[in-house]
């Protein structure tokens, strides 16, 4: 391990908070006549809380006060299929009165040697994100943590003073970035919404411009389904998958090699010019098309999907255009068929009754053109404001790194170290213990059970004139980022 700044100390989590689990929801825990707000895994993100659906769960005599939670407390998630989100937290502050978590989410409630905000943000860092990652257990591919092993997880521990100092910084540079990525999300979205808009208007305006037509009237040969065939080590057939489609993509990546019968497979070979539909997906999916472009005789389609071959009269590039456009893909879902629990289908004689306006060929390959340039620069906006996010994310671990590494905010030598501030609340403890046994005044049913070292985070002594001074007039770290509008 690396040498700690001066002050700083290295400690377990269980010296500096009180490691819980929550409660286990079960039949008898049925909301009935003592029922409390209670918070589940899909409340807590990093860094943050979703409460727009908090479930009720029937607590007994003293549970309250075992689990209520209090402003400060940390919530960590126990287990994710994704390691990348195992013991994500997010902070309580008291948003929800007598609110109380399930046994999947581990209560964290810092003492008086950590700040609330300085632990969550220290939680959801690399450096204890990669403790946690080290330490989980894997079973059927569900990554999981325990309070045993929180309670084992090592931080570094600044002083107190300089924890808050660490926050305000954090809080100022990690809010820029955070807008930052808010923006290349959005930029995403709107460039997909660009997309489908300029092809739903070129769509239109040849509608009302143009004789309209049905596909059935301007295909080439009557429209054909693949062929279901197995996968096989051996086999001598390369067969598309519906990803192919669904991506827009033939390479060998979207294909399987199978046994497909010859006589069958002699009929399904795709050309260059050949429009592939999927009738059959998920709701949102189904009538998903795709052009082929690739060599002749290179693979042949599965069964899911029906191939289009146009007439001279419809350029295939623009074929494709229409059965895109947003409105023949609501055409098809309003069309699609399904079983309780199947993937919806769309037949062949839906496909056959699309709707298509019929310009000359010419026009019909401008607005092909036209339509491509939008696209292009829709995603080169899109591919920019990727990037921005993912310099954002970086520079994000960056910052937390230096922070806690004591990189982000000057020492100051005046500030109480943080292994004397431990030392003096460890003594307070044993004083304290010390009264307790010598007397132990009952407690009211409502007086709250004090537990040594878990003081609320309300408690813990208020930022000092000078420090607060101090602060004030510190030189912070920038980091500039500018998101192309």
């Amino acid at each position: 391990m690396s040498e700690l700044p001066r002050g700083w100390a290295r400690v377990s989590l269980d010296e500096i908070a009180e490691v819980q689990g929550g409660i286990q929801k079960q039949q008898k825990r049925r909301p009935v006549d003592h029922k409390f707000p209670f918070l589940r895994v899909a409340n807590v993100g990093s860094g943050s809380l979703d409460l727009s659906e908090v479930h009720e769960v029937e607590l007994f005599d003293g549970e309250l006060e075992r689990f209520v939670l209090r402003p400060g407390d940390l919530l960590v998630v126990e287990g994710n299929g994704s390691v990348s989100q195992l013991g994500r937290a997010a902070r309580w502050s008291g948003e929800i009165e007598n609110c109380v978590h399930q046994n999947h989410l581990i209560r964290v409630r810092p003492g008086l040697a950590i700040s609330a905000k300085f632990l969550e943000l220290l939680w959801n860092s690399p450096e204890v994100s990669a403790q946690l990652r080290s330490v989980a257990a894997s079973t059927s591919g569900l990554h999981t943590l325990s309070t045993a092993k929180l309670k084992r997880v090592r931080i570094a521990l600044p002083p107190l003073d300089e924890q808050r100092r660490i926050v305000v910084a954090l809080e100022e540079q990690l809010s820029r970035l955070d807008a930052a990525t808010v923006n290349a999300a959005n930029a995403v979205k709107k460039a997909g919404t660009l997309i489908h808009s300029s092809k739903a208007k070129a769509i239109r305006d040849l509608m009302e411009s143009f004789p309209v037509t049905v596909l059935a009237e301007e295909i080439r040969e009557p429209l054909r389904n693949g062929h279901s065939a197995r996968a096989a080590a051996d086999g001598a057939i390369r067969t598309l998958t519906l990803t192919a489609v669904t991506k827009g993509e033939f390479g060998d990546a979207y294909t399987k090699m199978t046994a497909a019968d010859p006589e069958k497979a002699a009929k399904l070979w795709l050309k260059a010019g050949d429009i592939l539909v999927q009738r059959s997906n998920t709701p949102d999916l189904v009538g998903t098309s795709a052009l082929y472009e690739g060599p002749e005789e290179w693979a042949i389609f599965p069964d899911l999907l029906i191939r289009v071959r146009t007439s001279d009269r419809l350029d295939p590039q623009f074929a494709h255009l229409v059965l895109s456009a947003p409105q023949t893909r609501h055409y098809y879902r309003s069309r699609a068929k399904g079983l309780a629990g199947s993937m919806p289908k769309i037949d062949q004689e839906t496909i056959l009754n699309t709707r298509i306006p019929l310009p000359d060929l010419e026009t019909q390959r401008q607005t092909v053109h036209a339509v491509a340039q939008v696209a292009e620069r829709a995603r080169h906006a899109a591919v920019t404001a990727e990037t921005y996010r993912v310099k954002a994310s970086a520079l994000r671990r960056s910052l937390l790194a230096e922070a806690f590494a004591g990189r982000l905010v000057p020492q100051d030598p005046a500030d109480e170290s943080a292994a004397t501030l431990l030392d003096r609340l460890r003594a307070r403890e044993a004083a304290g213990a010390t009264k307790s046994r010598l007397r132990s005044p009952r407690r009211s049913a409502t007086q709250p059970k004090h537990t040594p070292g878990t003081t609320s985070v309300q408690e813990v002594p208020p930022l000092s004139r000078a420090d607060s001074s101090a602060l004030a007039t510190a030189t912070q770290p920038t980091f500039d980022l500018e998101i192309p509008s």
